[in-house]
C-alpha cells in the first residue's frame, strides 16, 4: 500500500544539467535530493498509516502469511529502498518520479488483494491521485493511474477476480488514521512550499529594486520614489528636495586605477549616503557614477547642509588599493513644486543644478 510523496509541486525536479554546467548541475542535484528527502518522510507516514487499512482487511480475510510479509516489506522496507535508489541515481528527481509510479502500481495491487473492499480501496486510490496531482499535475496522474489500473487488473486476475465490497466497522476505524493524518501532512507540505516560494519571491523583488554593487535602491526604485514624493508634495504642499550627485572624474579613476578601485569608490559614496541621510530619505544609484537622493520635507537650504557633509566625508575617503587617490563629488539639488509637470521635470531641475556645479569647477554644491 504505497502512499507517500512530497505532497507538493516541486519545480526543482528538472532534467540533468548539460556538460560544462557543473555549478548549476550541483545546485540542481542538491535541490532534487531535498525533494527526495521530503518524499521519504511523507512516504513513511503514508505507508505507516495506510498499512493499517490493508492490514484490517487482510485480518478479516484470514490472509496467509505471504501477504503479511509483503505488506510489511511494502510498508517498512520500500520507503528506505526508494530513498536509496533515488539518492544514488544520476538524476534523483527522475528516479523519484519512477518511485511515484511504483507507489501507484503497488497501490493498485493492494486494492485487488483487498478484493476491492470499498472504503479502503477508494481511499487508497484517492490519496494516490491527490499526491500525484500535487507533485506533477495531470501528466503524472495520467501515467500513474494507468499503472494503478493495470497492476490492479493483473493482480485481480491472478487471484481469480474476487470482489467483496462490504466494509465492516473495524475496517472503517482502521482507515481513519489515513483519512486524517495524510491529508494533514500534504497540507503541511503545501504550506511549507508556499512559504518558501513567498520568501524567495520577496528576495527576488528586493533584488529587482536594489543595486547589486552598492546595496542602495536602484534607478527603478529611485524613480518610483521621486514620483511618489512629488505626488505627496502636490497633496500636502510640504517642501521636498531632490539631490543629484556625481563622482568627479570617475572615468579617469577607472582608467588610472582600474575598475575594482572604481567600484570601491562607488561603494564608499553609497556608504556615506546611508550614513549621512535620514531614515526617511531615499538614496539610490541613478546610473554609472551618479546618485540620487530624495529628501522629504526638506528645502534646498537643508539639502545644502547635507551636501556639504557628504562632500567633506567623500573628500576624506582613503582607498587602500589606491594610496594617494583623492575623490571629490559635485552635487546639485532642486526643490519640488506642485506646478511641476511630472517627476521628469524635477529630475531635470536637479540635474541642471548638478551640471552647473560641474561647470563651476566641480567639488561643490549648487541649487
Amino acid at each position: 500500500m504505497p502512499i507517500g510523496t512530497t505532497g507538493a509541486p516541486d519545480p526543482r525536479m528538472a532534467p540533468p544539467a548539460r556538460p560544462g554546467r557543473q555549478e548549476h548541475g550541483g545546485g540542481q542535484r542538491a535541490r532534487q535530493l531535498s525533494f527526495v528527502r521530503r518524499a521519504f518522510r511523507l512516504r513513511v507516514l503514508g505507508l505507516g498509516v495506510g498499512s493499517l487499512c490493508v492490514a484490517s482487511v487482510l485480518y478479516l480475510q484470514g490472509a496467509p502469511p505471504a501477504w503479511w510479509i509483503a505488506l510489511a516489506a511494502n510498508a517498512f522496507a520500500w520507503p528506505h529502498l526508494a530513498r536509496v535508489l533515488a539518492g544514488r541515481h544520476a538524476d534523483p528527481g527522475k528516479a523519484e518520479i519512477w518511485n511515484l509510479m511504483a507507489d501507484s502500481a503497488m497501490g493498485g495491487a493492494w486494492i485487488a488483494v483487498m478484493r476491492f473492499n470499498l472504503l479502503p480501496s477508494v481511499l487508497l486510490a484517492t490519496m494516490l491521485s491527490v499526491d500525484k496531482i500535487s507533485v506533477g499535475g495531470t501528466p503524472i496522474l495520467a501515467r500513474s493511474s494507468v499503472l494503478l489500473v493495470a497492476a490492479c487488473a493483473l493482480t485481480s486476475a491472478a487471484l481469480g477476480f474476487p470482489v467483496e465490497l462490504a466494509t465492516p466497522m473495524p475496517v472503517v476505524v482502521a482507515c481513519l488514521p489515513l483519512l486524517v493524518a495524510y491529508p494533514l501532512a500534504i497540507s503541511g507540505a503545501l504550506h511549507s512550499l508556499r512559504s518558501r516560494v513567498a520568501r524567495k519571491n520577496k528576495v527576488l523583488v528586493e533584488l529587482g529594486r536594489t543595486d547589486h554593487l552598492t546595496g542602495l535602491a536602484n534607478r527603478r526604485l529611485g524613480l518610483e520614489m521621486v514620483e511618489s514624493e512629488l505626488s505627496r508634495v502636490r497633496r500636502s504642499g510640504k517642501p521636498s528636495a531632490l539631490m543629484m550627485i556625481d563622482v568627479d572624474h570617475f572615468k579617469s579613476i577607472n582608467d588610472r586605477h582600474g575598475h575594482p578601485v572604481g567600484d570601491e569608490v562607488l561603494r564608499a559614496m553609497a556608504a556615506i549616503l546611508v550614513e549621512c541621510c535620514r531614515a526617511v530619505d531615499t538614496p539610490c544609484r541613478y546610473g554609472g557614477d551618479e546618485f540620487l537622493v530624495v529628501l522629504p520635507e526638506t528645502r534646498v537650504q537643508g539639502a545644502a547642509v547635507l551636501a556639504e557633509r557628504i562632500r567633506q566625508r567623500f573628500s576624506a575617503f582613503a582607498c587602500e588599493a589606491a594610496p594617494g587617490l583623492r575623490c571629490t563629488a559635485s552635487l546639485g539639488a532642486a526643490e519640488a513644486s506642485a506646478q511641476m509637470e511630472g517627476p521628469g521635470a524635477w529630475i531635470q531641475g536637479a540635474d541642471a543644478a548638478l551640471y552647473r556645479a560641474k561647470a563651476a569647477g566641480r567639488d561643490r554644491f549648487v541649487a
